[in-house]
């Protein structure tokens, strides 16, 4: 063998004595720009999405219930300084009144009886009858006045009527939210604050569409006027009218002398007869009755 084949078969041996070393010892690692991940296989996962705002996305806001609607309403009182003495007088607000801004009321004008001042319906328990009407849903909200005729007995007293159709009603009207028609403004009264609801609810029926005549104490000088008041007022503007009196009432006599005329001229009115006489005790056991039927005058229209 010559010196050149030798060289070239130890070449070969140790060609072959490395790969067989390169085999015994494992794969060698491979760097990290060359490793092979491993495949793997998506499974379906929808994308996650941010749903897009509609009208249903917002919770829809529920009204929050007015806490007045379960509260009574207030009394607050005022005078008018432009005449001597001062016209003073109390109105009732209905529950919500404050809060319902954009809400107009009808109102009820209830004068009280002689030698009583604007508080005897109050205290009679007009007010909390009807708070309880209108808090239960049994009646539509109103307006009560109480104008005051304290002065029945002085200068003052004879003007009173006037002082109320062309001072106190406007007033109202222009500083309380008021249904200013004739269909949405009441008028009643006790004995002598009947006197006047009579007077002027045939004299003024542009003003009152709904009359109370609780114990009806009639004016000497409107006894012998009433037919010539109930003929000169139109057929469309005829009031509806309430009268009650007790069967031990001194004025019952006047009492159905008035409810003789009503019929005679077809006035639509109702008639009640009850026991009692003419007082407090009697008054008070009707208040309610007396609300009830103005409240039910409105809940019609």
């Amino acid at each position: 063998m010559n010196t050149r084949q030798a060289i070239s078969e130890a070449i070969l041996r140790t060609i072959l004595l490395t790969i067989l070393l390169a085999l015994l010892a494992g794969p060698t690692a491979c760097s990290p720009s060359e490793q092979i991940l491993p495949t793997s296989t998506p499974t379906d996962i929808p994308p996650t999405s941010t749903p897009e705002a509609t009208a249903t996305s917002q919770p829809t806001a529920t009204p929050t219930p007015l806490t007045c609607l379960t509260q009574p309403g207030h009394v607050e009182e005022g005078k008018l300084d432009t005449f001597h003495p001062a016209q003073e007088f109390r109105v009732y607000l209905p529950p919500c009144y404050d809060q319902k801004t954009d809400e107009r009321y009808p109102v009820l004008y209830l004068l009280h009886g002689q030698t009583y001042t604007d508080d005897q319906w109050v205290r009679l328990g007009a007010v909390k009858v009807v708070d309880d009407l209108i808090i239960s849903g049994e009646s539509a909200p109103f307006i009560i006045v109480f104008p005051d005729d304290r002065y029945w007995n002085l200068e003052a007293g004879p003007g009173f009527g006037t002082r109320l159709v062309n001072a106190v009603v406007p007033y109202i009207d222009s500083t309380y939210r008021t249904l200013a028609g004739r269909d949405h403004r009441a008028i009643g009264g006790m004995s002598r604050g009947a006197g006047w609801s009579l007077r002027l609810g045939l004299t003024r029926s542009d003003l009152f569409g709904i009359v109370g005549l609780h114990s009806l104490a009639v004016f000497s000088k409107d006894a012998s006027k009433i037919s010539d008041w109930v003929e000169t007022i139109p057929i469309d503007s005829r009031p509806t009218i309430f009268m009650d009196i007790g069967d031990n009432d001194q004025e019952l006599i006047e009492a159905k002398k008035v409810e003789a005329s009503l019929s005679e001229y077809k006035l639509h009115h109702e008639w009640h007869l009850y026991s009692g006489d003419h007082t407090e005790k009697y008054w008070g056991a009707h208040v309610e009755e007396y609300i009830r039927w103005y409240a039910k005058q409105w809940s019609s229209h």
